[in-house]
């Protein structure tokens, strides 16, 4: 497609680093070297491969009841052995060099060292007892290598399948635009191009109904536009000649001819996409609980490993004895339950967040919901249900119905493309209301339209044209119709002021909960709106939010979020709109409303499946329960190590004390039976 080819180009570096640090480094979703799929076919293949292993090979040195050997069978598993490193250990291998190379070693090296040491001491121990004649016989780990490389796969699958696959909010955006616009030549000629070939200056054609290209300036035509893809406002907004039109909005039924301002790197839409990549950039960065963990054992494995193999080489001067201390430390410390603690919990913590409305989509949210200071609210689709309508038909004067009053309205109206117009047509076509043709409609410049319906003479007006004019008219019930967000207009029938309408966005029920639960929770809710702040104060009034910013782009959105950061308050962001995509990117957690944008989706941390706000309090319950297990579980899979590795190194060998290899085979076991039972035991209440 042509739009999505000018986007990679203008935002190619952007995309090409985020792609990068998603497939490599610690990104939230730990999506390490591949997706679900690939970890899914990778641990499927390399179960078949270990299976021989298992059935060949001794099992830290103790043959099993159910193992077997023949001749040449130590050759069978070392091609096995090698074929399944190579193959399973990848993603782990990959991921360890982008970990290395931003110097935070975690769980990629962690296990990376456990596979590495146990393939490369195994080939060696190979080579001495096959190869080299008369060579003391040493222990393989081929069987730890497999069972290592089979279960971490197995984690990282469960994990993944658990956290769903992320979309691409970049991809998104560039899909908004068309990817072809219609050019209007020097002499008037019409063509078609694509989008990539149109340049700031040239003039296009925008026919109704369709998208708009490019960001640009009206010269030509009367329209309403609908930017609430961009801006988030479900209310269409009127546009005239010397008016600005953002690229990707939708034109409503008037044809405009534009003069574009913007395109590419320096359009509206293409700066948003950049804010959401840088940010998602940095959040990429943060680490979580279990790489804090891996990358604390890899540091004290390694250490450990090197002072038993210095001091048994003095001690003993026999390099295979501290060789074999050093390779049994290092193996021990990267244990299986440790690529069993989290992705369980995460599995089954997802589950029940997707039977309680909740997607996760980044397990890192779950860890940072404890430290979570300050929850910012998008108005329009979060706590309004995003859908400008007619809320009020009310008839002033005993001569007309409250049916009449609207049939009359909406006779007038349908001679007109204003957004208001809209909302009343679409009200008079949901309640089956004929309306005559009407005569004379013309429009009375700033105040609403005027035109004959049946011999009557009709006006639809503004407050401020009654006020004028000296008519009398209830301003209480006015001030109380406007306080709740709505644009009022009257009808005035042959000089009578005969009836009202009232238009505007509905609070969802559930909005003044979820603000109540949350300041029990000593969060503090806050208001990040693009509409004006007379609306914004009067919808924060009713649901309790006393902090309100309003009037904001998407940028001013996003560096909000930065500044409450950069003073140390972590903050979650909650919205539904492509404008809000860059703070829902750049927030420590960053929360969509299910029926909002796929642009704001994929670039959210947790979607409300049921577009329920109050589901945001289920989540931070859920958040601080899956916190506690995994915290539990890491030292269920991890902490024996405490016991483990200086066992291992040999601490107490003067006392005729040394750890076994099948004995730290036995605790890891227990180990990873107690993580996956305990993880069960995850509920939301």
């Amino acid at each position: 497609m042509e739009h999505q080819h000018r986007y990679s180009e203008t935002t190619h570096d952007h995309h090409e680093e985020h792609e990068g640090h998603v497939h490599g480094g610690h990104h939230g979703e730990h999506d390490h070297g591949g997706h679900a799929g690939d970890f899914k076919q990778k641990f499927w293949v390399s179960l078949i491969l270990s299976i021989p292993i298992l059935l060949m090979s001794t099992f830290m040195g103790i043959e099993l009841p159910f193992q077997f050997s023949f001749p040449g069978s130590d050759w069978v598993v070392l091609i096995l052995s090698t074929i399944l490193f190579f193959y399973g250990g990848t993603p782990f291998l990959k991921g360890a060099k982008t970990e290395l190379s931003d110097r935070k070693p975690a769980m990629m090296t962690l296990i990376s060292m456990g596979i590495s040491v146990a393939y490369i001491y195994s080939l060696y121990a190979f080579i001495s007892n096959h190869l080299i004649p008369n060579a003391p016989h040493l222990m393989d780990f081929f069987w730890e290598l497999a069972t290592l490389i089979v279960i971490m796969l197995l984690g990282h699958w469960i994990e993944m399948r658990a956290v769903g696959n992320a979309g691409n909010a970049l991809q998104k955006m560039a899909e908004l635009l068309p990817n072809k616009a219609l050019l209007i030549n020097e002499h008037g000629n019409i063509s078609e191009v694509n989008l990539k070939d149109i340049h700031i200056g040239q003039h296009l054609l925008v026919n109704a109904g369709d998208k708009i290209p490019t960001d640009g300036k009206i010269l030509e035509g009367n329209t309403s536009v609908n930017e609430s893809m961009v801006t988030g406002e479900a209310k269409a907004v009127n546009k005239t000649v010397g008016d600005k039109v953002i690229g990707g909005s939708v034109n409503g039924k008037g044809t405009l001819k534009i003069e574009v301002t913007g395109t590419g790197e320096s359009g509206f839409l293409s700066q948003v996409m950049r804010l959401v990549s840088d940010a998602q950039k940095e959040k990429s960065r943060s680490e979580t609980l279990s790489d804090k963990v891996a990358g604390a054992l890899f540091y004290v494995a390694v250490a450990v490993g090197i002072i038993a193999f210095v001091v048994w080489l003095i001690l003993t001067k026999d390099l295979n004895v501290a060789f074999e201390r050093l390779v049994t430390v290092l193996i021990i410390a990267c244990p299986h339950a440790l690529g069993l603690a989290i992705p369980l919990v995460v599995a089954r913590s997802t589950s029940l967040g997707a039977k309680n409305g909740l997607l996760i989509r980044n397990r890192v949210a779950l860890e940072k919901s404890k430290k979570i200071k300050y929850v910012t609210m998008d108005k329009t689709g979060t706590l309004t249900e995003g859908d400008f309508s007619v809320s009020v038909v009310e008839s002033l004067s005993v001569n007309w119905s409250d049916n009449e009053i609207l049939s009359m309205m909406a006779s007038l109206e349908s001679h007109s493309n204003h957004p208001l117009a809209v909302g009343i047509l679409e009200e008079a076509e949901k309640q089956n209301i004929r309306f005559p043709v009407p005569e004379n409609v013309s429009v009375i410049s700033g105040t609403g339209l005027q035109g004959t319906v049946e011999g009557k003479q009709l006006l639809i007006v503004k407050p401020a044209y009654l006020d004028e004019h000296r008519m009398p008219y209830d301003k209480n019930r006015y001030s109380e119709l406007a306080k709740k967000g709505n644009s009022v207009s009257y009808l005035i029938i042959d000089d009578e002021v005969a009836g009202i309408v009232a238009q505007g966005d509905e609070i969802k029920e559930e909005a003044k909960i979820t603000v109540n639960g949350l300041k029990q929770m000593n969060i503090v809710p806050v208001m990040l709106t693009g509409d004006n702040e007379e609306y914004a104060k009067s919808v924060a009034i009713q649901v309790g939010i006393s902090e309100i910013h309003a009037g904001l782009l998407p940028q001013d959105k996003e560096k909000y979020i930065q500044s409450m950061q950069d003073n140390g308050n972590p903050v979650m962001m909650v919205g539904d709109g492509v404008n809000d995509a860059p703070a829902l990117a750049r927030a420590e957690i960053g929360v969509a409303i299910g029926a909002g944008t796929d642009v704001a989706i994929d670039s959210a941390d947790v979607v409300l499946v049921k577009s329920n706000p109050s589901d945001i309090l289920h989540f931070f319950t859920l958040a601080k329960n899956t916190t506690r297990k995994m915290v539990q579980n890491l030292w269920w899979g991890a902490g024996y190590n405490i016991i483990a590795i200086p066992l291992a190194a040999g601490v107490l060998a003067p006392i005729g004390i040394i750890l076994s290899p099948a004995v730290g085979a036995v605790l890891m076991s227990i180990s990873t039976i107690v993580v996956a039972l305990n993880s069960m035991t995850l509920k939301l209440k």
